[in-house]
Protein backbone atom coordinates (compact mmCIF):
# COMPACT_ATOMS: atom_id res chain seq x y z
CA UNK A 1 0.00 0.00 0.00
CA UNK A 2 1.22 3.39 -1.12
CA UNK A 3 0.81 7.02 1.26
CA UNK A 4 0.11 9.33 -0.64
CA UNK A 5 -0.89 12.98 0.19
CA UNK A 6 -4.00 12.46 -1.89
CA UNK A 7 -4.59 9.20 0.30
CA UNK A 8 -4.40 10.54 3.49
CA UNK A 9 -6.65 14.20 2.19
CA UNK A 10 -9.10 11.25 1.33
CA UNK A 11 -8.65 9.60 4.87
CA UNK A 12 -9.34 12.64 6.46
CA UNK A 13 -12.52 13.71 4.30
CA UNK A 14 -13.75 10.10 5.19
CA UNK A 15 -12.73 10.73 9.53
CA UNK A 16 -14.33 14.33 9.31
CA UNK A 17 -17.41 12.70 7.61
CA UNK A 18 -17.90 9.86 9.67
CA UNK A 19 -17.04 12.70 12.76
CA UNK A 20 -20.22 14.70 11.93
CA UNK A 21 -22.47 11.31 11.45
CA UNK A 22 -21.22 9.85 14.88
CA UNK A 23 -21.99 13.56 16.59
CA UNK A 24 -25.31 14.08 14.93
CA UNK A 25 -26.19 10.26 15.77
CA UNK A 26 -25.64 9.87 19.67
CA UNK A 27 -27.85 12.75 20.27
CA UNK A 28 -30.59 10.96 18.95
CA UNK A 29 -33.03 9.56 21.99
CA UNK A 30 -30.39 11.06 24.34
CA UNK A 31 -31.68 10.42 27.96
CA UNK A 32 -31.87 13.57 30.94
CA UNK A 33 -28.59 13.28 32.25
CA UNK A 34 -28.20 12.73 35.74
CA UNK A 35 -25.88 10.90 38.46
CA UNK A 36 -28.11 8.30 38.07
CA UNK A 37 -28.55 8.19 34.30
CA UNK A 38 -24.64 8.73 33.39
CA UNK A 39 -23.97 5.20 35.00
CA UNK A 40 -26.30 3.25 32.37
CA UNK A 41 -24.83 1.35 29.74
CA UNK A 42 -27.07 3.38 27.02
CA UNK A 43 -25.00 6.57 28.17
CA UNK A 44 -21.39 4.75 28.64
CA UNK A 45 -22.11 3.74 24.96
CA UNK A 46 -22.74 7.53 23.63
CA UNK A 47 -19.68 8.93 25.58
CA UNK A 48 -17.91 6.53 24.28
CA UNK A 49 -18.83 7.29 20.50
CA UNK A 50 -18.27 10.93 21.12
CA UNK A 51 -14.84 10.41 22.41
CA UNK A 52 -14.33 8.94 19.18
CA UNK A 53 -15.91 11.61 17.26
CA UNK A 54 -13.32 13.65 18.74
CA UNK A 55 -10.37 11.80 17.55
CA UNK A 56 -11.79 12.03 13.68
CA UNK A 57 -13.01 15.40 13.97
CA UNK A 58 -9.38 16.09 15.51
CA UNK A 59 -8.11 13.86 11.91
CA UNK A 60 -10.16 15.48 9.69
CA UNK A 61 -9.92 19.43 10.49
CA UNK A 62 -6.16 18.45 10.21
CA UNK A 63 -6.50 17.19 7.16
CA UNK A 64 -8.23 20.40 6.27
CA UNK A 65 -5.75 22.72 7.61
CA UNK A 66 -2.79 20.71 5.49
CA UNK A 67 -4.76 20.57 2.32
CA UNK A 68 -4.77 23.71 1.64
CA UNK A 69 -2.08 25.41 3.61
CA UNK A 70 -0.60 28.49 2.03
CA UNK A 71 -4.31 29.39 1.43
CA UNK A 72 -5.35 29.32 5.67
CA UNK A 73 -2.85 31.66 7.09
CA UNK A 74 -2.95 32.94 10.15
CA UNK A 75 -6.13 33.10 10.88
CA UNK A 76 -6.40 29.19 9.17
CA UNK A 77 -3.30 28.25 12.11
CA UNK A 78 -4.88 30.36 14.78
CA UNK A 79 -8.58 28.59 14.39
CA UNK A 80 -6.81 24.98 13.56
CA UNK A 81 -4.68 24.89 16.78
CA UNK A 82 -7.85 26.61 19.06
CA UNK A 83 -9.84 24.22 17.54
CA UNK A 84 -7.86 21.62 18.09
CA UNK A 85 -7.86 22.23 21.68
CA UNK A 86 -11.30 22.42 22.17
CA UNK A 87 -11.77 18.87 20.40
CA UNK A 88 -8.87 17.27 22.88
CA UNK A 89 -10.80 18.98 25.96
CA UNK A 90 -14.17 17.99 24.70
CA UNK A 91 -12.37 14.38 24.66
CA UNK A 92 -10.81 14.54 28.29
CA UNK A 93 -14.25 15.60 29.40
CA UNK A 94 -16.01 12.90 27.78
CA UNK A 95 -14.16 10.67 28.77
CA UNK A 96 -13.99 11.62 32.38
CA UNK A 97 -18.02 11.20 32.11
CA UNK A 98 -17.79 7.83 30.47
CA UNK A 99 -15.04 5.71 32.62
CA UNK A 100 -14.76 8.32 35.83
CA UNK A 101 -17.93 10.17 36.36
CA UNK A 102 -20.12 6.38 36.95
CA UNK A 103 -17.50 5.52 39.81
CA UNK A 104 -17.64 9.12 41.33
CA UNK A 105 -21.96 9.17 41.35
CA UNK A 106 -21.64 6.32 43.63
CA UNK A 107 -20.17 8.37 46.87
CA UNK A 108 -20.81 11.66 45.18
CA UNK A 109 -23.98 12.02 43.54
CA UNK A 110 -24.23 15.99 43.73
CA UNK A 111 -21.20 16.48 42.70
CA UNK A 112 -21.84 14.83 39.44
CA UNK A 113 -25.03 16.13 39.10
CA UNK A 114 -23.27 19.98 39.31
CA UNK A 115 -20.20 18.77 36.92
CA UNK A 116 -23.09 17.98 34.58
CA UNK A 117 -25.02 21.16 34.98
CA UNK A 118 -22.18 23.12 34.12
CA UNK A 119 -21.11 21.21 31.19
CA UNK A 120 -24.75 21.31 29.63
CA UNK A 121 -25.51 24.75 31.07
CA UNK A 122 -28.50 23.42 32.97
CA UNK A 123 -29.63 22.61 36.01
CA UNK A 124 -28.77 24.24 39.67
CA UNK A 125 -25.14 23.86 40.81
CA UNK A 126 -25.28 23.22 44.40
CA UNK A 127 -22.03 23.55 45.66
CA UNK A 128 -17.88 23.56 44.15
CA UNK A 129 -16.29 21.25 41.52
CA UNK A 130 -12.80 22.67 41.55
CA UNK A 131 -10.94 23.45 38.61
CA UNK A 132 -13.01 21.22 36.37
CA UNK A 133 -15.20 24.23 36.16
CA UNK A 134 -12.52 26.02 34.26
CA UNK A 135 -11.37 22.98 32.53
CA UNK A 136 -14.96 23.35 30.99
CA UNK A 137 -15.22 27.15 30.58
CA UNK A 138 -11.75 26.74 28.25
CA UNK A 139 -12.78 24.01 26.62
CA UNK A 140 -16.33 25.35 25.35
CA UNK A 141 -14.89 28.90 24.87
CA UNK A 142 -12.07 27.42 22.09
CA UNK A 143 -14.54 25.21 20.71
CA UNK A 144 -17.02 28.25 19.84
CA UNK A 145 -13.93 30.75 18.81
CA UNK A 146 -11.73 28.10 17.38
CA UNK A 147 -14.92 26.97 15.18
CA UNK A 148 -15.45 30.68 14.06
CA UNK A 149 -11.83 31.30 13.08
CA UNK A 150 -11.43 28.28 11.00
CA UNK A 151 -14.56 28.23 9.52
CA UNK A 152 -14.05 31.90 8.47
CA UNK A 153 -10.27 31.14 6.99
CA UNK A 154 -11.63 27.80 5.20
CA UNK A 155 -14.01 30.25 3.34
CA UNK A 156 -11.47 32.86 2.81
CA UNK A 157 -9.59 30.08 1.27
CA UNK A 158 -12.27 29.10 -1.50
CA UNK A 159 -11.19 25.56 -0.97
CA UNK A 160 -14.24 23.40 0.62
CA UNK A 161 -17.67 23.83 0.10
CA UNK A 162 -18.06 27.46 1.10
CA UNK A 163 -21.64 26.18 2.64
CA UNK A 164 -20.20 24.14 5.19
CA UNK A 165 -17.46 26.36 5.75
CA UNK A 166 -20.04 29.04 7.00
CA UNK A 167 -21.85 26.48 8.94
CA UNK A 168 -18.76 25.50 11.17
CA UNK A 169 -18.29 29.56 11.83
CA UNK A 170 -21.96 30.27 12.66
CA UNK A 171 -22.32 26.69 14.52
CA UNK A 172 -20.57 27.98 17.54
CA UNK A 173 -22.86 31.41 17.70
CA UNK A 174 -25.81 28.68 17.74
CA UNK A 175 -24.67 26.43 20.28
CA UNK A 176 -23.79 29.56 22.40
CA UNK A 177 -27.94 31.01 22.04
CA UNK A 178 -29.02 27.43 22.52
CA UNK A 179 -27.51 26.82 25.54
CA UNK A 180 -30.22 29.32 27.16
CA UNK A 181 -33.18 28.06 26.02
CA UNK A 182 -34.53 24.83 27.60
CA UNK A 183 -34.07 21.60 27.77
CA UNK A 184 -35.78 19.99 25.11
CA UNK A 185 -33.45 22.37 23.06
CA UNK A 186 -30.27 21.53 24.23
CA UNK A 187 -29.32 18.26 22.05
CA UNK A 188 -29.84 20.63 18.92
CA UNK A 189 -26.19 22.02 19.58
CA UNK A 190 -24.80 19.27 17.59
CA UNK A 191 -26.47 19.38 14.84
CA UNK A 192 -25.07 22.65 12.85
CA UNK A 193 -21.48 21.51 13.83
CA UNK A 194 -22.04 17.58 12.60
CA UNK A 195 -23.70 18.87 9.45
CA UNK A 196 -20.70 21.32 8.61
CA UNK A 197 -17.72 18.43 9.63
CA UNK A 198 -19.85 16.29 7.13
CA UNK A 199 -20.08 18.87 4.52
CA UNK A 200 -16.35 19.78 4.83
CA UNK A 201 -15.26 16.17 4.75
CA UNK A 202 -17.29 14.92 1.88
CA UNK A 203 -15.46 18.62 0.15
CA UNK A 204 -12.53 17.35 1.16
CA UNK A 205 -12.94 14.20 -0.25
CA UNK A 206 -13.70 15.71 -3.47
CA UNK A 207 -10.45 17.76 -3.94
CA UNK A 208 -8.26 14.66 -4.46
CA UNK A 209 -10.80 13.72 -7.40
CA UNK A 210 -8.46 14.00 -10.63
CA UNK A 211 -9.95 16.45 -12.94
CA UNK A 212 -11.99 14.76 -15.88
CA UNK A 213 -11.78 17.12 -18.77
CA UNK A 214 -8.05 18.06 -19.31
CA UNK A 215 -7.80 20.14 -22.63
CA UNK A 216 -5.12 18.57 -25.12
CA UNK A 217 -2.76 21.43 -25.99
CA UNK A 218 -2.13 22.30 -30.10
CA UNK A 219 1.11 20.59 -30.04
CA UNK A 220 -0.81 17.42 -28.92
CA UNK A 221 -3.08 17.24 -31.63
CA UNK A 222 -1.46 17.77 -34.15
CA UNK A 223 -1.02 21.52 -34.33
CA UNK A 224 2.51 23.50 -34.28
CA UNK A 225 3.52 24.11 -30.47
CA UNK A 226 1.77 26.92 -28.59
CA UNK A 227 4.29 30.12 -28.76
CA UNK A 228 4.64 32.44 -25.61
CA UNK A 229 5.05 36.11 -26.49
CA UNK A 230 8.61 37.28 -25.98
CA UNK A 231 9.28 39.81 -23.72
CA UNK A 232 9.99 43.14 -25.20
Amino acid sequence: MTITPASLTRAAGACAVAAGVIFAGVQLGHPALNATSIATTNVEVRDSLKVLMCALALAGITGMYLSQLRRNGVLGLVGYVVLAAGYLGIMCVTFAAAYIMPEVAKSNAVYVDNVIAIDTSHGAVHGSIGALKTVILLVGFAYLVGGLAFGIALFRARVLARWACVLLAVGGLASAVLTLMPDAFYRLLAYPNAIAMIGLGYSLWQTTKPSSAVEPSTEAAGGPPLQRPVAQ
